[in-house]
C-alpha cells in the first residue's frame, strides 16, 4: 500500500518517540535528562543490564550502542509488535489521532511526482544562487552586505537573487528539460491571463529557501529590491510541496540545535532568523507569512517544550504575540507552553542585534515573561479601572480568557495567577498569599477540645464556608449573584478555596450538572470530604424551590465572614504602620478594629429575643428601639396638644 505525500511526515511530527518506546523500556532516571528529550534505557532488542539504548526524541530517532539498532517509531513498533511497516504507520496513526488513508492505486505515481517536483525546486535553488554572482546581482549583495551578511554567510544560507526579468528562470529549467507543467506546479511560474507565455513569479527579488523538516527544498521567499513594489516580502503560493501553515522556515536546523540543548526562539522574518543565527542563537524559526497556525504550534513543541516568541516591538508585533498566545490557549498542555520576548519597540530582533550586540539580545531572551503575564498585561494596561464596573469588566474578560483552556488543571492555576495579579493591582499595599494560606496554623488543642467542630475561630469560619460552598452546590444559579463576595473572599481551608474557585468557574447552573463538573474537574473526594463536615446535614434537606432560605443564608454567612477577615486586614495594617504613628490614632484605630472583630465574632447563640430584626438585616436592640418609640410617642402628644 502507498501512503500519499506528507502522510508520514505528519505522523512523524505528531508523535512522541519517547513516549512510544517508554512502553517497551525502562528509563534510566540518573542518565536521562527528560526535560532534553535525551532518554537512555536498557536496550530492548538484546539482553543487557546497563543503559546503551539511546533514544533524541526531539530529532525522532533511536540508537543502541551495543547492538547498533537504529530507526525511529515506525522502525521501532514493526521490530517490537513483529508487524509489517503498513500495520506499525497503521498503529501509530491510530494513537496521534490520524485517519489511516485508504487504498490508493495512484499513491505511488503520486509520490514519485512529489520527488520530482523536488527535483525543479531544488534545480530553481542553484539558479537563483549563480543569479546572484552575476552583475545583475550586485545591488542585491550590497543590500546583503549592509544588514551584516558576507559571502560566507549567504552560501551557508543558499541565499540567491531573482533578476528582473520576466522569463529568465522558465527558459532556464525549459534547457534543462523540464516540463514547463512541473514548472508551474511548484509555483515558479505563472500563466498568462491574457493568453500570453507563462512568466517567472520572482522578480528582481532576494529569495530564501524554504526547506521542510527533512530538508527538501519545497518553497521560497523572496525580498523586493524596488522600495516601490506593493509586497515587500512574497512568498510561493501553496502548492503539491508546499502548506504554509504547516511548515517553519529553518525548521531543521532549528531542530538539531534545540537537541543540543538550545533555546527554541519564533521571530518574524527570514531575516531575523539568519541574523539571530549567525549570533548564535541557532534554534530559530520563523512562520511564513502568516501569524503562528495550530499545525506550526504542533511543531515548536515536538522541538521545544517552551519556545520563546519574540517578534517586532511594535504594535503589529505585539499584536501577533497576542494572537499566539490566544490560539496556544485550548492546546496547553502540562509542561507545554509559550514564553514571550518583549522587543523595545520600533526594534526587531536584526536591529538589536546590530545596534547592541548579542548580550542585549540573550539579556532580553533570559527576561522573557511567561504566557500567563502577557495574557494579564493585554487585559490591564493603557485599561482604568477606577470604577466597580471597570472593575467588573475586567473581571469578565478575565473569565472569557480562563474559558479557553481546556485542561482543568491548567486552567485552575491560571486562575490562581489572575487571582493573585488581581489583589495586587487592587491592594498594592498588601502582599498576597494564597488561598488556604492566609492564616498562620492553628495552635494544637488538647483531644477533648479537638473533637468539636467548633473549637476555634478558625473552625467557625471552615465551618461557615462549609455551609456557604454546599448551598451553592445546592442551589448553583446563585453562584452569580454572590460572586463579588466570593471573589473578596480568603479561605482558610485550601480545598475549599479550589472547590470556590470552580465552582466560579462552572456555567452550570442545575444543581447535578454543577456537581458532575466539580467531580470531573477535582474529584469525587472533594465533594466528599465537604459533606463530610458535620452541622452541614440540613443543607441537602432544602428543597430545590426554597433558593429564597438559601439566599438570606449565604448572604449572612458570607457578611460574617466578610467582617472577621476584614477586621483582621484592618489591625495587621494597622500594626504594620505602628513606626509612623506619633499619636494617638493609632490606638483608636486599633480600638475601633477590636470592637469590629468583637462585633463580627458574636456568637450565633445570642438570645435573639433582646433585639428585632430590622428589614434591611440589621439587629436592633429592644430597650433603644422602645425608648425611641417612647420619645417618638411623647414628641407626637406635644404636638397634638399644640395644635388644640
Amino acid at each position: 500500500m502507498s501512503l500519499p505525500p506528507g502522510f508520514l511526515d505528519e505522523l512523524r511530527s505528531r508523535l512522541s518517540l519517547a513516549q512510544v518506546v517508554g512502553r517497551k523500556v525502562v528509563w534510566d532516571t540518573r542518565k536521562s535528562q527528560q526535560g532534553k528529550g535525551d532518554m537512555w534505557a536498557p536496550c530492548p532488542f538484546h539482553q543487557e543490564k546497563s543503559a546503551s539504548f539511546h533514544v533524541m526524541d526531539r530529532e525522532g530517532y533511536y540508537y543502541c550502542f551495543g547492538c547498533h539498532a537504529k530507526g525511529d517509531a515506525i522502525s521501532f513498533v514493526r521490530e517490537t509488535e513483529n508487524v509489517s511497516f503498513i500495520e506499525a504507520v497503521r498503529i501509530l496513526a491510530g494513537e496521534a489521532g490520524m485517519e489511516m488513508p485508504q487504498e490508493d492505486p495512484r499513491a505511488k505515481e503520486r509520490s514519485d511526482r512529489r520527488t520530482e517536483l523536488s527535483e525543479v525546486m531544488e534545480e530553481a535553488v542553484k539558479f537563483y544562487r549563480l543569479q546572484l554572482r552575476t552583475g545583475a546581482g550586485a545591488a542585491a549583495r550590497d543590500y546583503l552586505k549592509g544588514r551584516g551578511l558576507d559571502d560566507a554567510a549567504c552560501e551557508r544560507w543558499e541565499i540567491g537573487f531573482a533578476p528582473d526579468d520576466w522569463r529568465r528562470l522558465g527558459a532556464h529549467l525549459r534547457q534543462k528539460g523540464i516540463d514547463p507543467e512541473m514548472i508551474q506546479a511548484v509555483g515558479l511560474e505563472k500563466v498568462s491571463d491574457r493568453g500570453g507565455q507563462p512568466y517567472d513569479v520572482f522578480r528582481n527579488r532576494i529569495l530564501f529557501p524554504i526547506r521542510d523538516a527533512r530538508g527538501r527544498a519545497i518553497a521560497f521567499g523572496g525580498r523586493a529590491m524596488d522600495p516601490d513594489d506593493n509586497a515587500k516580502y512574497l512568498n510561493s503560493p501553496e502548492t503539491e510541496l508546499f502548506d504554509k501553515g504547516r511548515n517553519l522556515y529553518n525548521h531543521a536546523n532549528a531542530r538539531r540545535e534545540a537537541g543540543r540543548d538550545a533555546q527554541l526562539i519564533v521571530a518574524e522574518g527570514y531575516m531575523d532568523v539568519i541574523a539571530l543565527s549567525e549570533a548564535g542563537f541557532g534554534a530559530t524559526v520563523a512562520p511564513l507569512g502568516t501569524a503562528v497556525t495550530e499545525d506550526q504550534l504542533r511543531l515548536l513543541w515536538r522541538v521545544h517544550d517552551e519556545p520563546v516568541i519574540a517578534l517586532d516591538g511594535d504594535r503589529a508585533g505585539q499584536a501577533a504575540a497576542l494572537r499566539a498566545a490566544k490560539l496556544a490557549m485550548p492546546l496547553l498542555e502540562a509542561g507545554k507552553s509559550l514564553r514571550f520576548c518583549l522587543m523595545p519597540e520600533g526594534l526587531d530582533p536584526d536591529d538589536l542585534l546590530r545596534a547592541k550586540g548579542t548580550g542585549a539580545m540573550q539579556g532580553l531572551l533570559d527576561q522573557a515573561i511567561p504566557m500567563v503575564d502577557l495574557l494579564w498585561r493585554a487585559e490591564t494596561e493603557g485599561r482604568p479601572i477606577d470604577s466597580p464596573e471597570r472593575r467588573a469588566a475586567l473581571d469578565k474578560r478575565l473569565r472569557e480568557v480562563l474559558g479557553q483552556i481546556r485542561d482543568p488543571s491548567i486552567k485552575r492555576h491560571y486562575g490562581d495567577a489572575f487571582k493573585e495579579r488581581r489583589y495586587q493591582l487592587f491592594n498594592p499595599r498588601r502582599v498576597w498569599t494564597p488561598r488556604g494560606k492566609r492564616r498562620d496554623a492553628p495552635v494544637s488543642a488538647s483531644a477533648t477540645t479537638r473533637s468539636s467542630e467548633l473549637m476555634s475561630h478558625d473552625a467557625v469560619d471552615r465551618l461557615r464556608e462549609a455551609v456557604v460552598l454546599a448551598l451553592l452546590l445546592r442551589f448553583p444559579a446563585l453562584i452569580e449573584m454572590f460572586e463579588p463576595a466570593l471573589e473578596r473572599l480568603d479561605f482558610s481551608d485550601a480545598d475549599h478555596a479550589r472547590l470556590c474557585d470552580c465552582l466560579l468557574a462552572t456555567p452550570a447552573t442545575d444543581a447535578d450538572a454543577c456537581r458532575a463538573a466539580v467531580e470531573a474537574a477535582l474529584g469525587a473526594h472533594a465533594l466528599e470530604k465537604l459533606h463530610a463536615t458535620r452541622h452541614l446535614d440540613i443543607v441537602p434537606a432544602l428543597r430545590s424551590d426554597r433558593v429564597d432560605i438559601a439566599q438570606q443564608c449565604l448572604a449572612e454567612e458570607l457578611a460574617k465572614l466578610a467582617a472577621r477577615q476584614g477586621a483582621a486586614r484592618e489591625i495587621e495594617e494597622a500594626l504594620g504602620d505602628i513606626s509612623g504613628v506619633e499619636d494617638e490614632a493609632l490606638t483608636w484605630r486599633l480600638s475601633q478594629a477590636a470592637q469590629a472583630k468583637a462585633r463580627a465574632e458574636r456568637s450565633q447563640g445570642e438570645d435573639r429575643r433582646l433585639f428585632d430584626l430590622a428589614p434591611n438585616g440589621v439587629r436592633l436592640d429592644r430597650e433603644e428601639r422602645g425608648a425611641l418609640d417612647r420619645l417618638l410617642s411623647q414628641i407626637g402628644s406635644g404636638t397634638r396638644k399644640d395644635t388644640k
